[in-house]
């Protein structure tokens, strides 16, 4: 086995680890958006969000226009959230892993049961097999202005985003440009989709993330093409990709569609 299938097998390995842990997106039970006021949480049927499993009173959440605020209900110290999209505040409470996410300026309670059955029953992930013919070196043009994007999601909210720069290469005779929607500027994240999407891959789209990025190139491997969280729980939002980034081709590489 070469060095790069090699570590192809490793990558997939800490994909399953990541996926599967008690803070992965198979442990989620619920997410409830959140409204100015208080609204008290816990598995007894007189709260406010009432959830399926886990103490009967969490405690309550307070949003005002000074932010989000949590009390515990075992008289345990107030919290004051320090709201951050891409960090979302946690706490927990028993086996459960609570945080407050927030879109489009709209804020919500994601709460994951970390003792959850779910990542145990997870039927085995399949790829493609490994191809360096996928693993690309790419232009890295930033753009003279950022562009503001609006981007679907899979639960049909929209949202803007602002793309610095674009990945520009060749790849069988053709030349592509992929707009970079999210992530962070050393792991800027692709939504992508191909002629596999819909009987082999996950028909909404699939992540791609560049590696190894310098001030004019990045890494494309598209054997690292991944499922998004909304193939595997109804309780993610996820970004669709963009009209540049729906290619006309089919990428025989990465995370095929999920069993289940």
């Amino acid at each position: 086995m070469s060095d790069a299938a090699a570590e192809f097998e490793a990558w997939k390995a800490r994909r399953l680890a990541a996926l599967t842990a008690p803070d992965g997106w198979l442990t989620i039970i619920g997410r409830y958006p959140l409204t100015n006021g208080t609204a008290t949480v816990g598995s007894a049927e007189d709260n406010d969000i009432v959830l399926s499993t886990g103490p009967a009173h969490v405690g309550s959440l307070t949003q005002d226009a000074g932010g989000v605020t949590y009390r515990p209900a075992d008289g345990e110290a107030e919290q004051k959230l320090v709201l951050d999209k891409s960090n979302p505040p946690r706490f927990t409470s028993g086996d459960l892993l609570l945080e407050v996410t927030t879109l489009n300026g709209e804020n919500a309670l994601r709460v994951r049961h970390t003792a959850s059955q779910a990542p145990k029953d997870l039927a085995p992930l399949t790829y493609f097999p490994f191809d360096p013919f996928w693993r690309i070196v790419a232009e890295w043009l930033p753009f003279a202005e950022p562009q503001r994007l609006t981007v679907d999601t899979s639960k049909a909210v929209r949202t803007e985003v602002s793309a610095t720069h674009k990945a520009v290469f060749e790849h069988g005779g053709q030349r592509f440009e992929l707009i970079a929607t999210h992530g962070t500027p050393d792991r800027p994240q692709f939504v992508i989709r191909d002629a596999t999407a819909g009987a082999e891959t996950y028909p909404a789209a699939r992540f791609v993330f560049g590696e190894d990025v310098t001030d004019t190139t990045l890494v494309l491997d598209f054997n690292r093409a991944v499922n998004p969280p909304c193939s595997f729980t109804d309780f993610a939002v996820c970004p669709l990709p963009p009209p540049q980034n729906v290619l006309p081709i089919r990428v025989e590489a990465g995370e095929k569609r999920a069993a289940h």
